[in-house]
Parts: structure tokens; sequence; C-alpha cells
């Protein structure tokens, strides 16, 4: 183990620019020069590159990750009176999303294994205005779709993917977002594939779907700029979607170097009572996250900072225990409260040196509570 005592960092904005910064600076002044600021061929030709990544036939640039979720769910036709199905361990952005549609979140239980949505609570919590399945890939491990989309399917529900945390993840041997009706994703600076300020996508393999996508994201324009339905304004720039480019280029690098200090993390961890969440069947994890539970949180925050270490908590409160959502607290999420209880997020990005994640394995070994996470 290593002894250097330096600062981690829960996460580097400049290391991408260290790796890319001459691409990106030429990125932004071809738009400058170009002319065109929103919606140009930058962003035209983000979409196909992006759309080529996930597999999918259309991809849609919007403003930020949550009106992405917004306006899949409005292309889908989902709005008040609606319930969507979806989890409260995974921040605010997902649960407004649905709100802004004017549709109700309806909340289930989480997997205690792997802290995803759990498929065998879908039906206690089907009710008659139930219309959408909102999977969160949260950390950047998929969802165990297969009993999701089934489940979906019998009961004549839509499937919109939340995939803000999952650039780079697959199930089955696809990848998210590609599954569902729709899948949307967020460009916030440090997902897997970051911007240089607010972005999102949404994704589908549906023409119309495509279609609706594009017009509720103006003002619910047609092709004559008339309002033919009740939109927003939520739309990616030129220099963005540039910068996002260049990044795409990068992305399967960045995942693999994810993975490689998520091993060091989980090998040099074993036998603590540290739990972390088991890969999903079938799932290749993109680790947004590297996050654990632990049992003294408290504690090994403070001894983490003590040692300037940096690190997360994702998250601390479920949403449903806020005071602006506690009426969408309908039923008990006893796996839910008790891991938003224990989380916490280890520093995890490419560029972290290896020796770094050695340090911070040192300090776990060095505060680890006696007793084992029950």
């Amino acid at each position: 183990m290593t002894s250097v005592h330096l600062k981690i960092a829960a996460f580097e904005y400049g290391l991408d620019h260290e790796a890319s910064g001459a691409a990106i600076e030429e990125a932004i002044r071809r738009v400058l020069a170009s002319g065109r600021a929103i919606l140009g061929p930058e962003v035209e030709a983000f979409e196909a590159e992006f759309a080529q990544y996930v597999g999918v036939a259309h991809a849609v640039g919007v403003g930020t990750g949550t009106d992405a979720i917004t306006i899949a769910l409005a292309a889908l036709e989902i709005g008040p009176g609606d319930e969507v199905i979806t989890v409260s361990n995974a921040g605010v952005p997902p649960v407004a999303g649905i709100r802004a549609t004017g549709a109700t979140p309806r909340f289930v239980d989480v997997d205690p294994d792997t802290l995803l949505l759990d498929p065998r609570r879908l039906e206690a919590a089907l009710t008659q205005r139930t219309r959408a399945i909102l999977p969160v890939h949260l950390y950047g491990q998929p969802v165990a779709l297969d009993a999701v989309l089934s489940f979906a399917e019998e009961h004549e529900l839509r499937v919109v993917e939340d995939c803000a945390q999952a650039h780079g993840a697959r199930y089955r041997n696809r990848h998210v977002g590609g599954l569902g009706d729709a899948g949307c994703f967020s460009f916030y600076p440090t997902k897997n594939l970051g911007a240089y300020g607010d972005g999102g996508m949404c994704v589908t393999n549906d023409p119309d779907i495509a279609e609706r996508l594009r017009s509720q994201r103006t003002y619910g324009y047609s092709d004559q700029r008339r309002s033919v339905v009740e939109g927003r304004n939520s739309r990616l720039d030129e220099i963005q979607a540039a910068i996002l480019r260049v990044k795409l280029l990068q992305l399967d690098a960045a995942v693999a170097a994810r993975r490689a200090l998520a091993l060091r993390y989980r090998e040099g961890l074993e036998g603590l009572p540290f739990q972390h969440p088991r890969p999903t069947e079938s799932g290749e994890h993109a680790y947004h996250l590297f996050v654990v539970q632990a049992p003294n949180r408290g504690l090994l925050s403070r001894a983490l900072s003590a040692a300037g270490v940096g690190h997360g908590i994702h998250y601390e409160w479920a949403v449903h225990q806020m005071d602006a959502y506690r009426d969408l607290a309908h039923s008990e999420l006893l796996i839910t409260e008790d891991a938003c209880e224990r989380v916490l997020s280890l520093p995890l990005y490419p560029g972290l040196p290896m020796d770094a994640v050695d340090r911070v394995i040192e300090l776990l070994h060095k505060h680890a509570p006696e007793q084992p996470l029950e």
C-alpha cells in the first residue's frame, strides 16, 4: 500500500482537458467561426454519432438530462393523472422530470444487493393510473431489464430508461437506453460523457416517438414552426455538442479505465464490512460511481476528509423524505431508506492513479467497523 499523502479529489474536471484540450479548443473555434449557436450541424452530427454508439435509430439533443426525462414522457403522452413507477434513492432529477409533465411518481423499493429498482415489487405498485416505468441505471449499473420489459408488455406500460449515469453500460450486449421506448442521458460535467456545461439526449428506435421528441424540445413546433402540441424550450447548444463529439471518441477508453479502478477497489475491499452493489446478471457496469455501504458512514467520511480524500454521498436522503416530495410516500421503502443512511461514493474517474485507489483502500482498512454490515 502507498504511504504518499497527497490530496485525492472526488472528481477532477481538468483531466479531460489535459487529455484532449487541443481537440476541444479546435471544436469550440469551429463553432464560433460557423455563426451557428443552437441546433446546427454540430448537434446534428453528434446526434447521429451518439445514436450509432448507443445502437439506436434516433437521438435528440436537449438542454439537460432532467429535461430529457420530461420530454420523453411527454412524447409518450404521459401527463396529469398518470403515474410513473420509479425509485426514491436516485436523487431528485428523475422525480422532477416526471413531475414536470404533471404525472405522479410512484416509488418502489430497491433490490438490497444492487440498490436498483426491484422488478419483483412492480406488481404491488401497479394502479389503474400507472402508465410507465422509469428504471434508473444508478451508479452506471444496468437494471435487470428483462423482468421490467416483460412486466411492461403484460400491462401495456411504457418504459423510459434513465441512463444519466450509465454511458457505456450494457445489458445483454446492448447499450442501455435502446431497450425501452426511450432512453434519457445527461451530459453534466461529472458524467461518464460530460460536457463543459449542461446537456442531455433522448434516444429511441421509434421514428414517431423521435418526431414527437424533436417537437417537444422546441415549443411543440411542427415543421412550419407552428405549435401543434404544448412543448418547451430545451435544446443542446452547438458548443457543447462539438465538445461532446470529441469526448465521445474517448468514451470506451474512459469506461475501461473506470472498470479497472473499480476492480482494484473490489479486490482491495474484499473481506471488509463495506458492501458494494452486486453486478446485475447479464449487465456490464460503466462505473460512473463506486459506492459502498458503510455502517459507520459519518466516522468514515470524517476520516477520509481529514486524510485529504474527496468523496460523496449519492444520495443522502431518499426523495420521499424531502419536504418537497413527502406527499409521494405511498408505501414502505425500508431498503431504500436504510441504503441512503449508509451509501458513500469513493473517488473514481479516468486519470485517477492506482496508488491513489490503494491509499483509499488503506484508509478503509484502517477505519473499518468491527461489526459486519447487516
